[in-house]
């Protein structure tokens, strides 16, 4: 477990021996007060009911502050109010709902008055008051009017991290996303040892950067609307500690306001949605082949005819339809290149370098909303040609990521996460899953296929951005379609030592208004670089001009 971790953990004090020792002394000591204090809650509560007749209120749970990596505040607790009213003691049921509606238009005038008029003893009429609202019904003078002091989570970012952060239910509990997250690591724990306290419990520091956030969440509401997308995802992600830097998915929803939360597009694309990822799934198939040792920079692949298997045959979208160099494989994306050289290693080795690279079993993050990557149950020669070039294998856009992050970074696979990580710890949970040499390969194809491939929309001068793009017929209805597609586009910079991969994926785009392409190198792209180009010097990375310096391949 990483400090970072620890250090979230500490929300219960569950780190090392010393600090259980500490929390079992605390519990020790608490839990004869905390006994009698929640006995006499339990007796107020069963009064309260006598009394009152109303049912036991339960009082929002305290949480913790989330901050993003520079300290700014992404979740908080603030004080708000609900509005109650006592039934006996309102004098005429319709002047009160008249003067409430004054201050609250919404409020249900045959509802209220109904409920007002009822043989309830306490019923509440509305929840989270501003101090506004509560200050002008105060002004109004209502007997039978009364306010009862509450917590609310607030996100003062509103929807710009919305599937990062997640939602509590009206108690204070986690649902969804990291909330959730941090009940499961320690403040559930904390709860039902009487412990949980405001004031005792730390902030939960993230990873995620709320500036490029906001880039990146702002860039794909851009090419939603500009492509007339159904949805768009996108992450930046540290090559070398796996830190999630920025994770936007649209469409989102407002946290505090989150009505339509549970709507079907709304799903969190880049960590719970399992997709085809199309050819920038290439990358894979090459970096495999190169590490085999059976191929190297300078092997010819024989492109020139359609790759026929029984009743299958295998075509290129930009066919050249002759021999093949591997950079020419992977900046031409020739499907059959890619399938040959997948062919070549066979079923059983490509198998395993994919399980080792991630891409086929459930991710490990701190959010609950993690899709399961689909796959045949028994791989066919077919299948493991279609999957070399990015068809007939579904995982998430992040697993991904991190895969090409370890294609970048000199070959280490880190698993990604959305808590401060040190270069330390990444060498801790990082494996090593290709030969650095590959590695330099790699980044030399990305950057190639920037200068002169399907990429170059995504060049932005000074970052050496490298990359790969992929556009996936998406299957409707058994069969895949002509017209619907998912595209997407993996880049990494600067690509002589990467340091952040921005992985963006665009759901059914169409062509712009002024017409263009619909592919990835048309859309993605472009999205990307206009990603780097605003979140680069963020991030601290100064652009270089000049000369630029050639890329070096490992000796073959």
């Amino acid at each position: 477990m990483s400090e970072a971790a620890i250090h979230l953990d500490g929300l219960g004090k569950k780190g090392g021996g010393r600090t259980r020792g500490r929390v079992a002394m605390m519990m020790t000591l608490f839990v004869a007060v905390y006994g009698v204090m929640g006995g006499r809650v339990v007796q107020l509560a069963v009064q309260d009911s006598v009394v009152t007749g109303s049912i036991p209120r339960v009082a929002q749970m305290a949480r913790p502050e989330i901050l993003d990596r520079n300290g700014q505040v992404m979740a908080t607790d603030i004080r708000t109010a609900s509005l109650f009213a006592e039934p006996h003691r309102i004098g005429d049921p319709d002047e009160v709902v008249e003067k409430l509606r004054t201050v609250l238009p919404s409020l249900n005038y045959e509802q209220t008055r109904r409920r007002l008029t009822s043989s309830a003893k306490y019923i509440r009429l509305r929840r989270d008051l501003t101090p506004r609202q509560q200050s002008a019904i105060h002004e109004l003078g209502l007997a039978g009017i009364k306010f009862e002091p509450e917590k609310k989570r607030f996100y003062p970012g509103g929807p710009t991290a919305a599937h990062v952060l997640g939602l509590t239910s009206a108690d204070g509990r986690g649902i969804a996303g990291l909330e959730k997250w941090i009940d499961s690591n320690g403040l559930q724990s904390l709860r039902e040892a009487g412990l949980a306290e405001a004031e005792s419990l730390e902030p939960v520091r993230t990873s995620i950067d709320l500036r490029v956030q906001h880039v990146l969440r702002d860039a794909l509401a851009h090419a939603m609307k500009r492509y007339s997308c159904i949805g768009a995802a996108g992450v930046v992600l540290d090559a070398l500690t796996g830190e999630i830097v920025a994770m936007s998915s649209l469409p989102d929803y407002d946290l505090n306001d989150p009505h339509d939360q549970q709507a079907p597009d709304r799903l969190n694309r880049m960590t719970s949605g399992v997709y085809e990822m199309g050819s920038s799934f290439k990358a894979l198939t090459i970096a495999m082949a190169l590490d085999s040792g059976d191929v190297h920079m300078g092997s010819i692949v024989d492109a020139s005819q359609k790759l026929r298997v029984g009743r299958f045959a295998i075509g290129d979208f930009h066919g050249k339809y002759r021999p093949l160099t591997v950079p020419e494989v992977f900046i031409f994306s020739s499907n059959i290149g890619t399938a040959k050289l997948a062919d070549q290693a066979g079923i059983d080795q490509h198998r395993a370098f994919l399980e080792k690279m991630g891409v086929m079993k459930k991710m490990d993050l701190e959010l609950p909303e993690i899709g399961t990557p689909q796959y045949p149950d028994e791989w066919k020669r077919i299948n493991s040609l279609t999957i070399a070039f990015g068809h007939g294998l579904s995982t998430t856009p992040l697993q991904t990521a991190s895969a090409a992050a370890a294609l970048m970074n000199g070959g280490h696979l880190i698993p990604p996460t959305l808590v401060p990580r040190s270069l330390d710890e990444a060498r801790k949970v990082g494996t090593q899953v290709i030969k650095p040499e590959t590695s330099a390969n790699m980044r030399y194809l990305f950057r190639l296929n920037v200068e002169k491939g399907s990429g170059k929309r995504a060049e932005v001068p000074g970052y050496d951005v490298g990359g790969k793009t992929g556009t996936a017929e998406k299957v409707v209805n058994g069969r895949y379609s002509k017209t619907k597609r998912y595209n997407d586009f993996l880049a990494a910079f600067p690509i002589r030592n990467p340091r952040y991969i921005v992985f963006v994926t665009l759901d059914e785009p169409k062509a712009p208004p002024e017409g263009g392409g619909v592919t990835a190198g048309s859309n993605a792209a472009p999205t990307v670089g206009d990603i780097i180009l605003r979140s680069a010097p963020l991030l601290g990375v100064e652009p270089e001009f000049g000369p630029e310096n050639e890329s070096v391949l490992a000796a073959d």
